[in-house]
C-alpha cells in the first residue's frame, strides 16, 4: 500500500519504467504530443521538469497502462479483480491527520493570491475549447445526507480564479449539485484533489455502488488502511491528506459559460456547451509540489487504463454472483472501457452463455457489444477471441440483437427518440440517449462433443533461453 503518489513514483523508478524531460515543454499542445506518443509506446512516467511559464512541474503517465495498475494494487493478472471485490466488501472508515499541518497544506494560496495560471494545466488539442484540468478527484456531498463523493470530473481553465465542468446529471458530483439547486441553494461546494495516492484514483470510476455509499470508506478498503483526511481550509469537505494539490471551488449555479470541446473517451470531442462555473476560494498544495496531468481522447489512453480494473472488477462481481462458473471478463479499453466486453465461463446449462450475455447488456456498463467464450479462451488475448468468434459461433444462431437500450450520452453513435417537438435541456436530453446492443455466444455447442484443438501441449512451460534473451 502506497502513502502517496510519491511513493508509486519512487517504485516505478526502481521499474525502469520513469523518463524526465529537463527541456522546457509547452502546455499548449506539446505535453498532449508527448503523453499521446507515449502511449503509443511502453507508456513509462513522464516527469515535465520544465513546463514553460509554470511555476511547478508536471507528470503524466501515472496510469499510462495495465502493468502500473497491478503495481498501484500489489496484485497480479490472477489476483487483481479477486483483491479489489474484496476491497469494496470490506470498506475501512476513514481517519482525520493527526500531526499539526497536513502535507497537502503545507503551501495555502487565497483570494486575491489565488492564480491558477501558475499551474501547468494543459491544452491537449487545437480543437479542445481551452486548457482542461483532468486527472482530478473531486470530493463533494450530498446536500441531504453528507455523504462524501469521490469521481474523475474535467474541469476547463477560464481564467485565474474560475473554471467549467462537467458533470453528467447520472453521476453523483452532478446529483449533488442538482439537489443543492432543488433545495433553493445558489451555490455548492467541491474540492479537487489532484496527485494522491494512484489506488484512490482506481477508486473514482467506481460502477455498481449506490449513491449513499462512503467512497473513502471504500478507498480504504481497496487501500487497506484508512485514508487519512484533513478538512479544506475554506469549503465544508475533507480531503486526503497527502495529495499534491488541493483546489477548493465553489459552484456557481447563477453564473454559465461555454465549456468544451474536449476529447473524451470515446475518442470524439464532445460539443461545447453553457455550464456552470466554478469559482476557485483556495489553493493548497505541497512544498515542492507535483501537478499530475492526464490525456483523455482516442483509446488507449491513460483514462481507459485508469477505468479498466474497476470496470472489470464490478462486471465480474455482477455476473459472477448471478452465473458462479463466469471465470474472467475483459472490458475492452479500446471500445472506451464501456461498449465491449469478453466474459469466459463454463457453461452448466443449455442457454448458459445466452443469459450472461443479457445480463451485461442490463448492466449499468450499458455495453453494445457482449462475447461469451469458454474457459479455454484467455478474455485478454483478442486473437484467441476472435478465432473463437470464427469458429465456435453461427451468425444468425448465435448472435443476439437488442435494439432500443440505454447508451452512454457521449457515444456519438446514440440517438434520441422522438421528442414530439418539446425542446428539453441538455441534462434532460442526456438521460433520453439510446443504441442497439449486440450479443455473441462463441461458446462450443452445448452438450455436443469438441473437435480436436490442434496445440502444442507444455509450450507455455517451455525453457527457451535464446528467445529469453532477445
Amino acid at each position: 500500500m502506497y502513502k502517496d503518489l510519491r511513493e508509486f513514483l519512487a517504485e516505478c523508478e526502481l521499474a525502469g519504467d520513469v523518463i524526465h524531460v529537463a527541456r522546457p515543454v509547452d502546455c499548449d499542445l506539446e505535453i498532449g504530443k508527448a503523453l499521446k506518443k507515449s502511449y503509443e509506446g511502453r507508456c513509462p512516467v513522464i516527469y515535465f521538469d520544465d513546463p514553460k511559464g509554470k511555476a511547478f512541474p508536471a507528470v503524466g503517465g501515472v496510469f499510462g497502462n495495465r502493468a502500473k495498475a497491478l503495481r498501484a494494487f500489489e496484485a497480479t493478472e490472477e489476483t487483481i479483480h479477486q483483491k479489489f471485490i474484496d476491497g469494496i466488501a470490506n470498506p475501512i472508515a476513514p481517519v482525520m491527520y493527526e500531526g499539526d499541518v497536513a502535507p497537502c497544506q503545507e503551501v495555502v494560496v487565497m483570494g486575491d493570491e489565488v492564480d491558477l495560471n501558475k499551474l501547468p494545466i494543459p491544452r491537449f488539442s487545437p480543437n479542445d475549447g481551452g486548457a482542461f484540468i483532468t486527472a482530478g478527484l473531486t470530493v463533494s456531498k450530498d446536500p441531504e445526507t453528507g455523504v462524501p463523493d469521490v469521481g474523475h470530473y474535467r474541469y476547463q481553465y477560464h481564467d485565474e480564479k474560475t473554471l467549467g465542468y462537467m458533470a453528467q446529471p447520472f453521476h453523483r458530483f452532478g446529483k449533488n449539485c442538482n439537489k443543492a439547486l432543488a433545495m433553493g441553494k445558489k451555490s455548492w461546494e467541491a474540492a479537487i484533489v489532484i496527485g494522491g495516492d494512484p489506488v484512490m484514483h482506481y477508486c473514482g470510476p467506481l460502477v455498481g455502488v449506490s449513491d449513499d455509499a462512503n467512497d473513502y470508506e471504500l478507498m480504504g478498503g481497496l487501500r487497506g488502511a484508512p485514508v487519512e483526511l484533513v478538512k479544506c481550509k475554506t469549503v465544508d469537505v475533507e480531503v486526503p491528506a497527502w495529495a499534491e494539490f488541493v483546489i477548493e471551488v465553489e459552484v456557481d449555479f447563477e453564473t454559465t459559460r461555454m465549456e468544451g470541446p474536449l476529447g473524451e473517451f470515446t475518442g470524439y470531442q464532445t460539443p461545447a456547451s453553457e455550464k456552470w462555473v466554478s469559482r476557485v476560494k483556495c489553493v493548497t498544495h505541497r512544498r515542492n509540489p507535483l501537478f499530475q496531468v492526464l490525456l483523455t481522447g482516442q483509446p488507449v489512453t491513460e483514462n481507459h487504463i485508469l477505468k479498466n480494473v474497476p470496470f472489470e472488477a464490478s462486471m465480474y462481481n455482477f455476473l459472477k454472483q448471478q452465473f458462479p462458473t463466469v471465470s474472467a471478463v475483459n472490458v475492452l479499453p479500446a471500445g472506451g472501457v464501456q461498449t465491449e466486453v469478453v466474459v469466459s465461463m463454463t457453461q452448466r446449462n443449455y442457454g448458459d452463455a445466452r443469459h450472461v450475455i443479457l445480463a451485461a447488456m442490463a448492466s449499468n456498463l450499458r455495453p453494445k457489444y457482449v462475447v461469451v467464450v469458454d474457459d479455454d479462451i484467455d478474455v485478454h488475448n483478442l486473437d484467441q477471441v476472435n478465432w473463437a468468434i470464427a469458429y465456435r459461433s453461427i451468425p444468425g444462431k448465435d448472435t443476439i440483437i437488442v435494439e432500443d437500450v440505454p447508451s452512454s450520452p457521449l457515444d456519438p453513435s446514440s440517438y434520441l427518440p422522438d421528442t414530439h417537438g418539446v425542446k428539453l435541456e441538455w441534462s434532460q436530453l442526456a438521460k433520453m440517449r439510446q443504441n442497439g446492443a449486440l450479443g455473441i455466444d462463441a461458446t462450443f455447442p452445448f452438450g455436443l462433443p469438441h473437435e480436436a484443438i490442434a496445440d502444442v501441449p507444455g509450450w507455455k512451460e517451455y525453457d527457451f533461453p535464446e528467445l529469453d534473451e532477445r
